[in-house]
């Protein structure tokens, strides 16, 4: 497949270095142009194009895979030429301690963070790769079968999207477990027990049953706490490791 990744952080890093690995031609980009992205040709096999490239010709799957406060910055019209049955997958998530600053629609719940994601880029999304550590995607995909297989929830609107988005997944060495809309995609959200988890498909299942798929006020306000404590805990080792 011909593949575009907008972003070249550890997930898109990560992904481009699997999915070339995996036969597939892959474009990738980030916000300050091709030239800056040799180290990341050299050790995924990725070319190095602009966004508006990556977009382009990313002809199967497009992947957008940037901090989310940065998404409103994206051209405007970056996905208007990628035909409407290339799925687009959003990857993205809230830290608004570490990076995002608050934004409004995600406090108070109003949005999930991946419909908040596609009402900015103007056409839907399926969220996936957001609760995997980045190098989990490269060390630790495994053939189908393989007992304790991790799991990925893929969550979205569009069933042949999500279908095709599953099937990826599914090649990268993990089992894809349908989260059901992107409204109930909260559920894999930080500050839940799916995020980061490396959960096997049943044990997955289970979890996002448990929550159900009406996101409850006490629900969000618990993620939110959640999330905090573990942003809180990161910044403090960020401070421990610039002191040392």
């Amino acid at each position: 497949m011909n593949i575009g990744i907008i972003g070249a952080g550890h997930i898109g890093s990560a992904l481009a270095e699997r999915l070339t690995g995996l036969g597939h031609s892959v474009y990738i980009a980030n916000s300050r142009g091709p030239e800056t992205l040799k180290d990341v040709e050299q050790k995924t096999g990725a070319q190095a194009v602009t966004a508006e490239e990556a977009a382009r010709r990313g002809s199967d799957i497009v992947v957008v895979t940037i901090p989310l406060k940065n998404i409103p910055d994206l051209p405007k019209d970056l996905l208007a030429q990628v035909p409407a049955d290339v799925p687009v997958i959003d990857t993205s998530n809230y830290y608004p301690l570490l990076r995002d600053g608050k934004i409004a629609e995600l406090e108070t719940g109003d949005l999930t963070e991946s419909e908040w994601v596609q009402q900015h880029l103007g056409r839907p999304v399926v969220k996936v790769f957001n609760n995997i550590y980045a190098h989990h995607i490269v060390e630790k995909g495994q053939p189908a079968g393989t007992p304790g297989r991790i799991s990925l929830p893929v969550a979205g609107d569009d069933a042949a999207a999500k279908q095709k988005v599953m099937a990826l997944v599914e090649e990268l060495g993990f089992d894809a477990v349908d989260a059901g809309t992107l409204r109930q995609s909260w559920r894999q959200q930080p500050g839940g027990p799916v995020y980061g988890n490396d959960l096997p498909a049943d044990q997955l299942r289970a979890e996002l049953n448990s929550l159900g798929t009406e996101r409850t006020a006490a629900q969000h306000a618990e993620f939110l706490a959640n999330h905090a404590k573990q942003e809180q805990g990161i910044i403090k080792q960020l401070q421990q490791s610039s002191a040392e």
